[in-house]
């Protein structure tokens, strides 16, 4: 039996790519959006949160 590794590469990479602060932040303390600050705010982590599962599924 072979597992099929690639959808948990993507999976991870796209948890990685989407955390908050990293990339972007969305909705930012001072804009809408912000690129690459590395702060966060409770906000932020749910609609990335949000993004996140609405690419994967």
């Amino acid at each position: 039996m072979s597992i099929d590794w690639g959808s948990v590469f993507v999976a991870v990479g796209l948890f990685i790519i989407l955390s908050p602060g990293l990339l972007f932040q969305l909705p930012s303390r001072t804009r809408v959006i912000e690129l690459g600050n590395m702060c966060t705010s409770g906000i932020a982590i749910l609609m990335h949160v949000i993004i996140y599962f609405c690419i994967i599924t």
